[in-house]
């Protein structure tokens, strides 16, 4: 039998299973090189005896097929998403897809995990692959029948057609296909033959979302369940000597009270009971040798800066030489506050530990690391552990950190009982975790009107050169380029936080270019576009960027914001950056009502690749762009005695919808495979707002939030 030549998956990469139970087409994978690969199942997935897989389909007789995501849905269309990717070279409708949430399973998933905006990229060539394998087989199936060759045949909308224009449905072939060879070699559509991809494809959720079907990890209950509320100690570094729980007690609804480390757990039969409980307990805390004040660590964070105490991440040149030599030499600092997560589910886990089994239901970015987790502090057998994903209500790097997971598990070991336990909003704000505190010190040398040097330094709290990254641009642009970091230990517990790395490195260095490009009397954007072009042909493996992508979505974005054009009371700032794998550049434009700045407009430039969902990657870099204002203008989140200001919405503000401005994002068209979209399109957005708001006010903007800065400069009331 003939085989199409095309993109050869090796054979030691598939295992095929011939038994089918129920009738059906399966075909399994063993890739442990992918991300998220797809495997399609017997219509009777219970009493499948799974292999080593790494993910999998299933096509029923009836030709329905069902798509299981392995990995954590946190908003950020995954779920959609991967499934269309299969769905397209499957050559099936998408009314004919049932997508299904799948629990945590290390021998068939490899990297069952969401973060980085890595989800499509990683996935995309596997499961294009996987989708034409399983069509192909179909085809194959079908030739046999017909008695023709293969070639003769071709699949389209769930059905392989002949020569002839007979047809059979893939419901009526997949018991066929399933008693033949995987095909080594299979064909892949070029993009100009795709139907699915490309094209808007609502949430496979959205309707569970907006009617209040039961999906998230806050609706999960079972029989039995019984709800758990943990009183931490109310400043970071605190230890518990000594509690009190008799009124605790007496709460109607209150079944007991739970000693577990450093806390104290209170179990009732509602969430609300077993809150009251806990505002009802008394406990007594020591305080550590140092409560922690926000300004204590601005102080460390500048002592640091000006220490010696740095490890280099890249030295290129001598930036030192550079410096001696120049004209002049441009130094800037930069100060971030800690930030919330604020996820609009708070955190909260169902666990029931048995001597059998432990059973986990949850909201969870890293649910293999929970497991993991778990086992190692209950000290069971990680094969005893079973965890079930729900759909996340935000996630944004917090919920990478199962510490929930593991208190809930804590719990539900030492009462014997099954648990759900709830944080309240101001648990999850007040003893959470947080994107931790960090300081920049950039310097430029320029002689002759040309950069000569850049050096830039970072310190940083609880994480080894956390935020940086030593080789996006301006490395490789440069002769003399230098990246510094330190770091030093605190009680405050920190977390990734949306975009990590880049949330407020990009407002740095992106704010710094500005004030380089106004020294050198050089447009912001030819600044920046000059710099790209010393990068053109360059062999420096590190470096991530791709120029000429880069510099594309630069021109895209000043055409489409008209950058360069003047309108009367309107003042626009630019900003471009690479990350997550993705190259982005944004145009904000700024107008002035009482003397206050009003982000009207931003206008953004994406190149992402292959734009899988287009509705979906909008709604991305949307919410991305806006979540990227509302932290930089509003977010101000400070320490007294390691205590935070804000714990609760009513002190911490977020970006209200009356201050959402028009946001407007085109996606630069190529062939490229996909890259991510959830994180990139919120680091540059800070550097736009405040170079608008440089042009519009003439003033600087060195820390966030902006608001707050602007009010210390007393720029506004």
């Amino acid at each position: 039998m003939k085989i199409i030549n095309s993109n050869k998956i090796n054979r030691r990469s598939f295992i095929k299973r011939s038994g089918v139970a129920g009738g059906g087409l399966v075909i399994t994978f063993n890739l442990l090189n992918s991300f998220n690969s797809l495997t399609p199942l017997s219509d009777n997935i219970d009493n499948i005896k799974y292999n080593d897989f790494t993910s999998y389909i299933k096509i029923s007789d009836s030709g329905k097929v069902s798509i299981f995501a392995a990995n954590p849905e946190i908003g950020q269309g995954i779920k959609t998403s991967l499934p269309m990717i299969v769905a397209e070279e499957l050559d099936v409708p998408w009314k004919d897809v049932n997508v299904v949430q799948a629990g945590l399973d290390t021998k068939k998933y490899k990297n069952q995990w969401a973060g980085g905006s890595l989800g499509v990229k990683m996935n995309w060539d596997i499961l294009r692959k996987s989708g034409a394998v399983a069509k192909q087989m179909l085809i194959n199936a079908a030739a046999i029948k017909w008695g023709v060759d293969q070639s003769e045949c071709f699949a389209e909308s769930g059905y392989v057609f002949n020569e002839n224009n007979q047809k059979h449905s893939y419901g009526e072939l997949v018991s066929e296909a399933a008693k033949l060879d995987i095909p080594e070699n299979v064909k892949l559509k070029n993009p100009d033959q795709y139907k699915i991809i490309g094209k808007n494809v609502t949430n496979v959720d959205i309707k569970k979302i907006v009617t209040g079907e039961p999906l998230f990890g806050i609706d999960y209950t079972e029989k039995g369940m019984v709800y758990a509320s943990v009183l931490r100690p109310p400043a970071f570094g605190q230890k518990l000597e000594s509690f009190e729980s008799d009124n605790a007690k007496k709460i109607k609804g209150v079944i007991e009270i739970v000693k577990f480390g450093n806390k104290v757990a209170v179990i009732a039969n509602s969430t609300w009971n077993a809150m009251k409980g806990k505002k009802a307990l008394k406990a007594n805390w020591k305080n550590p040798e140092i409560l922690e004040d926000s300004e204590f660590h601005k102080n460390k964070l500048n002592e640091l800066l000006d220490s010696n105490q740095f490890k280099s991440l890249r030295k290129d040149g001598d930036v030192e030489k550079a410096f001696s030599e120049a004209d002049k030499v441009i130094e800037k600092n930069y100060e971030s506050p800690f930030l919330p997560h604020n996820c609009l589910e708070p955190m909260n886990f169902f666990a029931d530990v048995t001597d059998k089994k432990i059973n986990l239901v949850g909201p969870i970015q890293t649910p293999e690391r929970a497991a993991n987790e778990v086992a190692k502090l209950l000290n069971r057998d990680i094969k005893e552990i079973n965890v079930k994903m729900t759909r996340i209500g935000g996630g944004f790097g917090r919920r990478l950190i199962p510490d929930f997971v593991v208190e809930a598990a804590d719990i539900s070991n030492r009462i014997k009982k099954p648990v759900k336990l709830v944080y309240s909003r101001e648990d999850d704000m007040a003893v959470g975790m947080y994107r931790p505190a960090i300081h920049y010190r950039i310097a430029a040398s320029i002689k002759n009107n040309k950069i000569t040097g850049y050096w830039l330094k970072e310190s940083s709290i609880n994480s080894n050169m956390y935020g940086l990254i030593p080789n996006f641009l301006p490395a490789g642009a440069l002769k003399n380029y230098q990246v510094d970091a330190v770091n030093y230990k605190s009680n405050i517990t920190t977390a990734p936080w949306r975009a990590p790395y880049t949330n407020f490195l990009a407002f740095a260095e992106q704010s710094f270019f500005d004030e380089i490009a106004e020294e050198l009397k050089v447009d912001r954007v030819q600044f920046h576009l000059d710099l790209l072009e010393n990068v053109k042909g360059t062999t420096d493996k590190r470096i991530q960027y791709n120029p000429e992508r880069f510099q594309k979505v630069i021109k895209t974005v000043a055409k489409k914001a008209k950058w360069g054009e003047k309108s009367k009371g309107v003042f626009k700032g630019f900003s471009a950056y690479y990350c997550h794998n993705t190259h982005v550049a944004q145009v904000a434009e700024v107008e002035l009502e009482d003397g206050y700045p009003i982000v009207k407009k931003v206008i953004c430039a994406v190149d992402c690749g292959i734009l899988v969902n287009p509705i979906g990657g909008n709604n991305q870099a949307v919410g991305g762009i806006i979540d990227g204002i509302g932290h930089a203008m509003y977010g101000d989140f400070e320490f007294k005695k390691g205590v935070p200001n804000s714990k609760n919405f009513d002190k911490f503000e977020l970006i209200r919808m009356n201050q959402t401005p028009k946001v407007e994002v085109h996606f630069v068209k190529n062939d490229f495979s996909p890259t991510g979209l959830g994180e990139p399109t919120l680091p540059p957005v800070g550097a736009a707002i405040s170079n608008a708001i440089y042009k519009a006010m003439g003033v600087r903007l060195y820390k966030q939030p902006f608001s707050k800065e602007l009010k210390l400069k007393n720029i506004i009331g």
